[in-house]
């Protein structure tokens, strides 16, 4: 994208872990400054570096970003989005209930592994 396509265009960024909805208001050589309309994907919790682990050491709490936060995103990051920009509030309650039904899925995920594996300890005798 060159300077002259992106200035005030609607554009899609991941930042971190969270994905985006936003306007292009600056850019320099490198990277774009995107004005947050919209939240697409809520950042995912807990430690990055032990994934899925409880018990992380830094266990972090990631907000989404907040309506109109002004944040730098890597030129190669930043896609043309098309759609309709949605609510901001209306879309970060979406990104929270979509993340909160992937944890859940991975929770049930998670006791069915412990009922296999105490079927299996019987099985084994153990």
């Amino acid at each position: 994208m060159n300077e002259a396509e992106t200035k005030n265009e609607i554009v899609k960024i991941v930042n971190k872990t969270g994905s985006y909805i936003g306007k292009a208001i600056e850019q320099d050589e490198r990277r774009v400054l995107v004005e947050v309309l919209a939240v697409l994907q809520h950042p995912t919790q807990g430690d990055l570096h032990s994934s899925y682990d409880p018990d992380a050491a830094m266990f972090h709490e990631r907000r989404a970003l907040a309506y109109h936060e002004k944040v730098w995103a890597p030129i190669q990051s930043v896609q043309r989005y098309t759609g309709a920009v949605p609510e901001y509030r209306e879309s970060l309650k979406t990104a929270l209930e979509l993340e909160a039904a992937r944890m859940d899925r991975m929770k049930r995920w998670a006791e069915r592994c412990l009922d296999n594996l105490e079927t299996l300890r019987k099985d084994y005798g153990m």
